[in-house]
């Protein structure tokens, strides 16, 4: 992985002609620390798989699951009103 213009060793996910070609995307910079930097690089040797790759499956993963919780916290607020009587009653 290249490093940042800067010269740090931050990973740089960089969308270049080649992803604005071939991806429809938006170029973004990642800055890690140096552990998160290594954990990164360790995950994606051990997976066979580009550091890049890893951070947006990463990503994606927390995007499903915030949004799954934010569903199911709507639903328990809207139905758990109208069944407070039966859920005290069921309590003691």
């Amino acid at each position: 992985m290249p490093a940042c213009p800067d010269g740090s060793d931050h990973v740089a996910i960089l969308d270049g002609w080649y992803h604005q070609r071939y991806h429809a995307g938006m170029a973004m910079t990642l800055r890690l620390d140096e552990q998160e930097t290594d954990a990164l690089r360790r995950r994606a040797e051990l997976e066979g798989r580009s550091m890049q790759d890893v951070a947006r499956q990463a990503v994606r993963d927390y995007i499903e699951r915030t949004s799954k919780r934010e569903l199911l916290d709507r639903v328990l607020d809207d139905e758990l009103p109208r069944y407070a009587e039966a859920l005290e009653r069921l309590g003691h």
